[in-house]
């Protein structure tokens, strides 16, 4: 029997990979407003963020007790500013006039919660992403599809935007939205094994 895990975020990549790494999360929506936290560097806020996520819906009633609870956030940082996601098409246009050609670094803030003792371990990881030279012509085809306005730094690597990423260091599953590596040190540091996470066994394709 798997350990419960609980997935305090409503984004499909961030599901999908955990899925595709043998777990089966039971999503709850945080509900956070994202706008509260202002001023902060883009890894604090980051992962502030994810803390805020992962405590709102940890203390729902309806959970299991001897599960693990995850929050996370993921903000682009580019000359310095945190570029969560964009607030309208013009933005978005905006965005990827500054962003391509450049390169920008993707933090994902995770914080993940033992309710069984209530014990919290949290981290960020970040991960550089270099950006194609797009035109002005796909950047417009780019942002009428509407996949940039519903993600952090306006860009996927996993979707439509794949494209115009032209190479990652460091972990690609972060930039998806949640660094497996990373995840699993934090399990361990609560004292469980990776493995009793996994639902099914992970495709051997």
């Amino acid at each position: 029997m798997s350990l419960p895990f609980v997935l305090a975020s409503q984004s499909p990549a961030r599901l999908a990979t955990l899925r595709s790494a043998g777990l089966d999360p039971h999503v709850v929506v945080s509900g956070v407003d994202e706008s509260r936290l202002v001023g902060l560097p883009p890894v604090e806020l980051a992962l502030q963020l994810a803390e805020l996520k992962c405590a709102a819906v940890a203390v729902r009633g309806d959970l299991p007790g001897d599960g693990l609870v995850l929050g996370c956030d993921s903000v682009l940082e580019l000359d310095g500013d945190a570029l969560g996601k964009p607030g309208d098409a013009d933005e978005a246009v905006r965005r990827w006039q500054a962003m391509r050609g450049r390169s920008g670094v993707l933090h994902t803030g995770h914080s993940l919660r033992d309710l069984a003792t209530g014990a919290v371990a949290a981290a960020t990881a970040s991960t550089t992403v270099h950006f194609a030279d797009v035109t002005d012509a796909e950047v417009a085809a780019y942002v009428a599809t509407g996949e940039p306005l519903h993600v952090a730094g306006a860009f996927t690597v996993d979707g439509l935007g794949g494209a115009f990423v032209t190479g990652i260091e460091g972990d690609h599953h972060n930039v998806v939205g949640v660094s497996l590596p990373l995840l699993r040190d934090l399990v361990r540091e609560l004292g469980h094994a990776w493995p009793s996470l996994w639902a099914t066994p992970p495709d051997q394709g």
